[in-house]
């Protein structure tokens, strides 16, 4: 089971780091600069809209109409919770979650009351990160980070200083060559 559980880990990794490693980012980076490259990429607008956060609704929420996207996303928090949170719901698009998710939620309605639900037709939110696709696209936004944060030309990752796992390690299960100890990937 643990083997199991350690190779969905493995191939959860290897494909979001090739996700990222194949997306085009502005340099310097900027959120809302990388969303709207993405918008022009997919032909399809992406709206940003901050919205004040509420009991018991996601943190960030994307919604599909028939016509464009729009990323719902806390204003009362720190920007880099704002840019991690935008990116998390941008990370969606880019695996493509947003093909599969459920129909409108109850969140879309409280947070967009003046669109009506014939015209929301999918929606995902921040919220339940145990879910695959909430997973991946965590996974996908921490990767764009870590990513933008590396100097130009260097593609290898720096291990880190001390030897326990790192907190992304711990959740995501970066992939670990057992004969030698080095990390892969």
């Amino acid at each position: 089971m643990r083997r199991v559980r350690r190779d969905r880990s493995r191939a959860l990794w290897h494909r979001c780091q090739r996700t990222v490693d194949g997306l085009d980012l502005p340099n310097p980076f900027d959120a809302t600069v990388f969303i709207g490259m993405l918008a022009v990429a997919r032909g399809r607008p992406i709206e940003l809209v901050p919205v004040s956060s509420r009991p018991h609704t996601p943190c960030g929420l994307l919604v599909t109409t028939d016509h464009g996207d729009c990323i719902l996303y806390a204003a009362d928090t720190s920007a880099l919770h704002q840019q991690h949170i935008l990116l998390h719901e941008a990370a969606h698009l880019v695996c493509g979650h947003h093909e599969t998710a459920p129909a409108a939620s109850a969140a879309a309605q409280v947070l967009l009351p003046h669109l009506s639900s014939s015209l929301v037709q999918r929606v995902l939110g921040r919220s339940v990160y145990t879910e695959p696709q909430e997973l991946e696209a965590e996974l996908v936004a921490s990767l764009i980070l870590t990513r933008t944060a590396r100097p130009l030309g260097n593609t290898v990752a720096v291990p880190p200083p001390h030897p326990q796992r790192t907190r992304l390690d711990r959740l995501f299960g970066m992939p670990e060559d057992r004969a030698s100890g080095r990390r892969d990937g």
